[in-house]
């Protein structure tokens, strides 16, 4: 089904670019819908089960990381980092510890709660994710990869610079 079908619209989208990204953002809203339904049984958000997968996956042999390193890596700003950790505090899947080296900077590392809870959850999102991505290829899906990276890189940082192409 084409999108303007998918959309209700009366007219061909008209601009290819914006066709682009109009079918770029309308698959990420299908996306972000179909994770709500899937992660609502286990009373997670998609944020929420993202950072638990930083935890467990990015964090080292620290086994937790800063709310300036989860901010970073998920693209949020401090503010919206805090109260998504007091949630996920408040739920017991997360736990924050003040740093040993800076006493302002607070770890957060993964609960036995929440680690067994992404235990339980992870394998069902690799099914899910292989379903949904069992449309493309393994070498489209890298192509795909690469022309998101593409598109990024010429959109420039929160300044308007254009970050240089990779090689």
């Amino acid at each position: 089904m084409t999108l303007e079908d998918e959309l209700g619209l009366q007219k061909p989208v008209a601009l290819l670019g914006h066709k682009a990204l109009l079918s770029m953002c309308y698959t990420a809203s299908r996306l972000r819908k179909k994770a709500g339904e899937f992660f609502r049984p286990f009373t997670l958000t998609d944020v929420q089960f993202n950072l638990m997968m930083l935890l467990k996956h990015q964090s080292g042999n620290k086994k937790g990381l800063s709310q300036v390193q989860l901010s970073n890596m998920m693209l949020v700003n401090r503010a919206n980092i805090t109260s998504l950790v007091d949630r996920m505090e408040t739920a017991g899947l997360v736990a924050r510890t003040p740093a040993p080296s800076d006493r302002r900077t607070n770890i957060i590392k993964l609960t036995t709660r929440g680690k067994k809870l992404l235990e339980r959850v992870e394998p069902m999102y690799a099914r899910e994710v292989e379903g949904i991505m069992a449309a493309l290829k393994e070498p489209e899906q890298k192509k795909l990869i690469a022309m998101l990276e593409k598109i990024r890189s010429n959109i420039g940082d929160s300044n308007g610079k254009k970050k240089a192409p990779k090689t």
